[in-house]
């Protein structure tokens, strides 16, 4: 019958742990040899071997050295360490993400040190804090705006980042958070609040436009056909042509959409259908429209 008994580096080899390691957890009482050899050195059990074991895994987890004896030593409930430990590496990870986040949207857009700074900044904000920064950024869009429709759209335009988001939601919560910053992209939402209270005070055209541009765009009709002419005949009976084409202008920025596309990750939601090609066609049907009405 083999002697249970273990040298240490026979402990090394069965646990894959250095032989210094093992002195080590041994002189800190850690793991305690059960007798030594004539020759004085050390010898182990299959609890010492059991016990180193756990060490290593608890090590490899993170634990410190401290926390790693009350558990062998049972001072502490091993499920207990676990779930405090499982909580540190989770916040650890939030940190990773953010981290990682960052590091992707600086790889991808070549960023300056300054922006670098800024989406490092954006991504490390407190739940309170992106609340109030959102909470700005919708204030100065629908301030004074007393249509009853706006506090709803409000509500949809605002992001919930998760508890533990994926790296595409931080990611997608840095660039939306540095358009909310920029005082050009607040200015073009300013406007369309504005246009779109308007609108909502007589008849918003967006449902007619989508109603009547979408199966022009699905049969491929041109801009500037004859078909198209009557399609913009039809709306312009319905919304004067100037206004039509401002409130198209505003609606074809590409940062509109990008905020939307941008929600829409944040908050886990279905990609949004973009109404940039409905709206590229009719601004192009209408002023093919002017310049057959021109003298």
């Amino acid at each position: 019958m083999d002697d249970p008994r273990y040298s240490i580096g026979e402990l090394s080899r069965r646990t894959g742990l250095t032989v210094k390691a093992i002195r080590f957890y041994s002189d800190r009482g850690i793991v305690v040899p059960s007798g030594r050899t004539a020759s004085g050195h050390r010898r182990y059990d299959v609890d010492a071997l059991a016990r180193l074991e756990l060490v290593r895994t608890l090590r490899e987890l993170g634990l410190d050295l401290a926390t790693i004896r009350k558990v062998v030593e049972n001072e502490a409930a091993l499920p207990d360490v676990a779930a405090a430990h499982m909580r540190a590496l989770e916040a650890q990870i939030q940190v990773l993400r953010l981290r990682h986040a960052v590091l992707k949207a600086v790889t991808r857009r070549e960023s300056t040190p300054e922006e670098i700074t800024l989406m490092h900044e954006l991504a490390n904000l407190t739940e309170d804090e992106r609340r109030r920064l959102i909470g700005e950024f919708l204030d100065a869009t629908f301030r004074d705006l007393e249509h009853p429709g706006f506090a709803g759209i409000a509500r949809s335009m605002t992001p919930e980042l998760p508890e533990s988001p994926a790296a595409e939601q931080v990611e997608a919560w840095v660039e939306l958070a540095e358009l909310t910053r920029d005082p050009d992209f607040r200015a073009l939402m300013r406007r369309l609040a504005e246009r779109q209270d308007n609108d909502l005070r007589r008849h918003h055209p967006i449902a007619d436009i989508r109603d009547a541009v979408a199966p022009a765009l699905g049969s491929g009709i041109h801009p500037s056909s004859p078909e198209a002419a009557r399609i913009v005949a039809a709306l312009t009976a319905r919304h004067r042509p100037d206004d039509l084409l401002a409130w198209l202008d505003l609606v074809d920025d590409s940062r509109r959409e990008r905020y939307l596309e941008l929600l829409a990750v944040i908050n886990g939601w279905a990609a949004p259908d973009s109404l940039a090609p409905a709206a590229h066609w009719l601004s192009q049907a209408l002023r093919a429209s002017d310049q057959r009405c021109a003298p």
